[in-house]
């Protein structure tokens, strides 16, 4: 039986592991689960689980939490009580799907202590990489990504000798905006962008899913995760989101992991890792996609993408930069405080005037994300002028 915590359970991701643990049970027990400050949703989690530990990540106390909590549940608050809520329930698997550089320091206690990490916090690779895989070699831990694109990667790569692989190919759905005009680009509403064509997620991932900035997020998680030059990495648009992958090898092989755009499906894989889980809902129906395209990125529309390059080139913090003035545009644009083009030239300004240097803690990592943060107020302030 493996003790599972899931942090951000009632977002997508969240909530679909614990569908995939609902028929698990003898398996799986779910020992603890997080939310920010949506208490009546992991109250309700909590009781159809039987979950002991909670946190409310987002409250200070119980005095300010206005939900009547349950007896015989431990919970816990503000951003160290997912930490405390960690070291109370003992879990041997850690689902991480905090969303932003809040998930860091659950990433490096996960780590730390030896245990895995199945890793949909994304922002926590990005803004700290060096570090992450730093602890995981040094205590014996485990990445395994739950984005469906890595989670493709890592199972193409099982078995393969590194020497031998020559790129890999991360595919894009390309967002809700894969064909509009730029010149329209300065004329997007928050409406609009927050239409995915094909996954239901959170605001903030659905932005940048429009913008392509979580594109280059991914191309830095892909560095991190599978040690690859920027030149060994490509992006291209596939909209029907069924190629989730592919490796190319130096004999000119081509290996894709495809599937229906059901984020269960990596969830499972890094649950069952490195076993392969009984797959118990729709299955992949060929007929369904008789045609598959693959289209390069235009980077004049969607010049976050190579952002993502900068920051692998230029190593060090630049992540932790890259998220936080990302965080900070994403909201000002949801805030209706910028528009849309305005997200990706905030967080170019605030790279190009940011020193690299090489955090060697979670406490240097937050220091840059404080100081991006700042940054990128300030250029949005002089925006909004």
């Amino acid at each position: 039986m493996k003790r599972v915590a899931i942090l951000g359970a009632t977002g997508s991701v969240g909530r679909s592991t614990l569908r995939l643990l609902e028929h698990r049970s003898d398996a799986f027990e779910p020992v603890l689960l997080t939310a920010h400050r949506s208490t009546d949703a992991l109250l309700e989690l909590a009781a159809a689980f039987s979950v002991q530990h909670i946190s409310l990540a987002g409250f200070t106390g119980r005095s300010e939490c206005e939900a009547a909590l349950p007896a015989g549940v431990d919970v816990h608050f503000e951003a160290e009580g997912i930490i405390a809520g960690l070291e109370a329930s003992e879990p041997d698997l850690v689902l991480n799907a905090i969303t932003g550089a809040a998930g860091l320091a659950a990433s490096a206690w996960t780590l730390t202590t030896g245990k895995r990490l199945l890793l949909a916090n994304k922002e926590s690779l990005v803004a700290a990489g060096p570090l992450l895989r730093r602890l995981e070699r040094e205590h014996g831990g485990k990445i395994l990504p739950v984005d469906s694109e890595h989670a493709a990667i890592h199972q193409c790569l099982r078995g393969e000798r590194r020497q031998d692989l020559r790129r890999i190919i991360l595919t894009a759905s390309g967002g809700p905006f894969r064909d509009l005009a730029q010149e329209e680009f300065a004329d997007i509403t928050i409406d609009q962008a927050l239409r995915h064509p094909t996954w239901k997620m959170g605001p903030r991932i659905t932005i940048g899913s429009a913008t392509l900035m979580n594109k280059a997020f991914e191309v830095v998680e892909a560095h991190y995760l599978f040690d690859l030059a920027p030149d060994d990495i490509d992006v291209v648009v596939h909209r029907q989101s069924i190629v989730h992958s592919m490796v190319e090898f130096r004999d000119g092989s081509v290996l894709a992991q495809l599937g229906v755009p059901d984020m269960r499906v990596p969830i499972l894989y890094c649950l069952g890792w490195p076993d392969r889980l009984e797959f118990d809902f729709q299955g992949f129906d060929l007929s369904r996609f008789a045609t598959l395209t693959f289209e390069q990125v235009d980077r004049r529309r969607f010049p976050a993408l190579d952002l993502g390059y900068r920051c692998i080139r230029e190593g060090g913090d630049s992540g932790a930069v890259l998220n936080a003035a990302d965080e900070v545009a994403t909201q000002a644009f949801l805030d209706g405080k910028i528009d849309f083009v305005s997200i990706t030239r905030t967080v170019d300004e605030v790279l190009r005037s940011h020193d690299t240097r090489q955090p060697e803690s979670v406490d240097d990592v937050l220091m840059t994300d404080a100081w991006a943060r700042a940054e990128a107020t300030n250029c949005i302030a002089q925006l909004s002028r």
